[in-house]
């Protein structure tokens, strides 16, 4: 099997697999909450968790929140952000290529009265500048990227967008999506300099079902989940130490492997955009896009096609992002990038990871070869 759709997740690495099964057979199975020494040893694990977290990514203990996803991180990083500061401003400003987690919680800020401008993003997914710097203004409370999209791998100019925001507006907020980027490129939060960032686990080859949630100690915002207060209030519910566990063991091998994975991701992705380009495909994503991500159209195949021909050979790529793949419509962030809606439309993801070698790369060219020969008649 090769494969080649890990932006849409990654199988959990043998390490964290180790570590949930250490936790599981330990005496490590009591609610954080309860008072007596099985939970005094749980919570004293879950705090252990935080601080190995913050120490891999930069920041406090106190700034990190273990959520279910990053959708959930997102949802409350941006609603709960809006909701508890009111006087910030009635404007957010984003861009039509952001995950559907931030697309669709501003639409639903947007039905409640707030005023949502999309900058426009040029053919290399990045936002216009120019456009941003004009749209900021003395009402315009948060600021919505992504780090690395995750249908292009196109990295956001994160240091020029600061600036233009600290000019414009130094009270205006940052959010952003790190969810393909941990791992990839260098988080350190206290250098990147944002106000809340989104993570997954397994996106990092952790487990599906836990993510993280950054908010900067000196921002408020309000809980997106109600209850028992756990997590200092900010995410009520019975905190899974397994989770933590599996989150932090990942975390800590994606930051001290990311060196290595970036040259070996970048060795295949340059291969591939040669080999490729030879055949008359047409390469999406920019040329200094991230390396874990490869958006490519093949002549001749529809998205899906080529999807399910690679799969013949155990190959397997993705089309759209994963959470619009269902709806078998054109990719929204190649159509906002203004790629033709006929390359788009024949377009595929390869993703990625550390796990993935130049031997497979090669085959996959060769099974290329192999479609196009059985499957089209005219190359």
């Amino acid at each position: 099997m090769i494969y080649f759709d890990n932006s849409a997740t990654t199988r959990p690495s043998q390490e964290v697999i180790d570590a949930v099964t250490n936790n599981l057979n330990s005496e490590l199975f009591g609610n954080p909450g309860s008072l007596h020494k099985l939970g005094n040893t749980a919570i004293n694990a879950y705090d252990e968790c935080l601080k190995e977290c913050a120490a891999a990514i930069g920041c406090s203990k106190e700034e990190l929140y273990f959520t279910s996803c990053g959708t959930e991180s997102a949802n409350t990083a941006i609603e709960g952000y809006m909701s508890h500061n009111k006087r910030a401003g009635r404007k957010i400003i984003s861009t039509e290529t952001e995950h559907k987690c931030t697309l669709e919680t501003l639409t639903r800020l947007e039905k409640s009265g707030y005023e949502i401008i999309y900058v426009p993003v040029d053919k290399e997914g990045k936002p216009d500048l120019e456009t941003l710097s004009d749209s900021i203004d003395e009402d315009t409370a948060l600021l919505c990227f992504t780090h690395v999209n995750n249908e292009t791998g196109s990295v956001l100019p994160i240091e020029e967008i600061i600036d233009i925001k600290n000019k414009k507006n130094r009270n205006t907020k940052i959010y952003l999506d790190c969810v393909q980027s941990l791992g990839k490129l260098p988080i350190d939060l206290r250098k990147l300099n944002v106000d809340m960032a989104s993570f997954s686990g397994h996106k990092i080859h952790s487990l599906k079902g836990v993510g993280m949630l950054y908010v900067k100690k000196d921002i408020k915002i309000d809980p997106l989940i109600l209850g028992g207060g756990q997590q200092n209030g900010m995410r009520s519910g019975t905190q899974s130490l397994v989770l933590a566990t599996a989150f932090t063991r990942a975390v800590k091998d994606a930051q001290e492997k990311r060196e290595e994975a970036y040259k070996n991701a970048s060795e295949i992705n340059a291969f591939l955009r040669d080999e490729l380009t030879k055949r008359n495909a047409v390469i999406n994503s920019p040329s200094d896009a991230c390396p874990f991500v490869l958006n490519v159209a093949f002549e001749g195949f529809q998205s899906e096609t080529m999807l399910h021909c690679l799969e013949i050979y155990d190959i397997f790529v993705s089309t759209v992002s994963a959470c619009s793949s269902k709806s078998k419509k054109v990719s929204y962030v190649l159509m906002a990038m203004g790629i033709d809606r006929k390359i788009a439309n024949n377009s595929v993801r390869l993703s990625f990871s550390r796990y993935n070698s130049m031997e497979e790369a090669k085959e996959f060219i060769k099974a290329v070869d192999e479609i196009y020969d059985k499957f089209l008649i005219k190359r």
